[in-house]
């Protein structure tokens, strides 16, 4: 599935899997980063999930998103340590067998130096059979992809790079635009007028983000379509309705 899909919606849930994240002990720095970047294609990310490294709750996970999205993505647990049970986590979810795939091999004899592809390393050449390989031009050890469900590392810059390694295979739908109006004031003084253009202009996504400095309580309002016509049709109203508050 390559290209855009028309006027159609594509989405996405991400599964950020790992302990550490659960702890607090490691802050996740990969949620944002999915969001801005699907976003940017015209991928929705509906949801987004945060499981431990227990293999029933990531089949679990797994299975319930990718039934339910066009696109699953997942971040962590695919290192050389025993804790790392995503690839295997990956694989009873789709009932295949885990193999020491030759192809990860292959890209990791030839990175490590002779006698240093240690067992333990050796755990990251483990792919679920009949699952593509995801390129990481960072640290080599390959992700994968098998159905809908794409496995990344952890490790922020190896996940972005094997985004952009994954982006020119993803179908796309019509992209989301937005505009932003700022009003002097605070949220309430507005949410009525807001509440009502929303209502005259279903085909867009009207959101405030109060903001507050020095004491002085300011709005950010966000308006989004996929249709810039609409889209600057309402933003019109949004920026009327501010000026008209305002005097």
């Amino acid at each position: 599935m390559t290209g855009q899909k028309a006027d159609d919606i594509v989405t996405a849930a991400f599964l950020v899997i790992g302990d550490e994240i659960l702890s607090g002990r490691t802050k996740d720095k990969n949620i944002g980063f999915v969001a801005d970047y699907l976003t940017s294609l015209g991928i929705d990310l509906k949801e987004a999930r945060i499981v431990p490294d227990e293999k029933e709750e990531i089949v679990f996970a797994v299975n319930e998103l990718r039934a339910k999205y066009d696109y699953v993505f997942t971040s962590g647990g695919i290192g050389p340590t025993h804790d790392d049970i995503t690839a295997e986590s990956i694989a009873e979810a789709f009932g295949v067998p885990l193999i020491l795939d030759p192809r990860a091999v292959a890209i990791l004899e030839k990175h490590y130096a002779p006698g240093q592809f240690t067992p333990a390393r050796q755990r990251m050449a483990r792919i679920p059979e009949g699952a593509e390989l995801v390129h990481n031009k960072v640290s080599k050890a390959p992700g994968f992809r098998i159905g809908n469900v794409h496995i990344m590392a952890g490790v922020p810059s190896i996940m972005q790079a094997m985004m952009d390694a994954i982006a020119p295979s993803l179908a796309t739908g019509k992209k989301m635009l937005s505009e932003t109006v700022a009003a002097d004031m605070p949220e309430s003084r507005i949410a009525e007028r807001l509440a009502a253009i929303q209502d005259a202009h279903p085909q867009t996504l009207i959101g405030s983000y109060p903001q507050a400095s020095e004491g002085k309580f300011t709005t950010q309002i966000v308006i989004r379509s996929r249709d810039a016509a609409l889209l600057q049709a309402a933003a019109h109203d949004v920026a009327q309705a501010v000026a008209e508050i305002t005097g």
